[in-house]
């Protein structure tokens, strides 16, 4: 079995045995398989089951979500303000490429949303990540100003992020609930 019509990506071969046999996953749509009998036995052959994707994988999760929130006609169907908050959830979790996949969904979310779709006060974890590592910037002056890759996702969340509270007429609230009292305190003194 393999993804290539010449068998030569992503390559499985069985033989013998159903025991031998182990499950295995292949990129794409499109599956590929050839049966050879040595003529051996006068067994029937082999069975095996196909199935699309695995429930609770991220990239599956991560794909079928994207192509949603990119087909217009279908977002008014979907539950945002619920697909939010687990979002939000997962990318406090997640790290690595997973984390920017689900930054990037999180994007999507706030440019397709509408009011009341999506509790923008639920960034508070993400917004403190991003002002732990602004401070950081600040405060290393030695190394050149390249910003890490999960730094920039960040930036440009909350920038659109603040756009759209401010289309929305609720800038006041989202600042207040993603700041602390101690630091609104300081930015008042300042």
């Amino acid at each position: 079995m393999s993804s290539s019509s010449d068998f030569q990506q992503d390559r499985h071969s069985f033989s013998g045995s159903p025991e031998k046999w182990n499950d295995f996953e292949l990129p794409g749509d499109t599956l590929y398989y050839r049966f050879t009998s040595d003529m051996s036995n006068t067994e029937w052959g082999y069975k095996f089951t196909v199935t699309v994707g695995h429930l609770g994988r991220f990239q599956t999760g991560f794909e079928i979500l994207k192509q949603m929130l990119s087909e217009e006609r279908v977002i008014p169907h979907i539950p945002l303000a619920k697909i939010w908050e687990w979002q939000v959830g997962v990318a406090c979790r997640q790290t690595g490429h997973q984390r920017l996949k689900a930054i990037h969904l999180l994007l999507k979310i706030v440019q397709c949303s509408t009011q009341g779709d999506c509790d923008f006060t639920l960034l508070k974890p993400l917004w403190q990540l991003f002002t732990h590592m602004e401070n950081n910037l600040c405060h290393d002056v030695a190394k050149p100003g390249i910003l890490l890759p999960l730094h920039r996702a960040l930036a440009e969340l909350f920038f659109v992020t603040e756009n759209r509270v401010t289309e929305l007429g609720s800038l006041q609230e989202y600042l207040l609930a993603l700041n602390t009292e101690d630091h609104l305190h300081r930015c008042t003194a300042q």
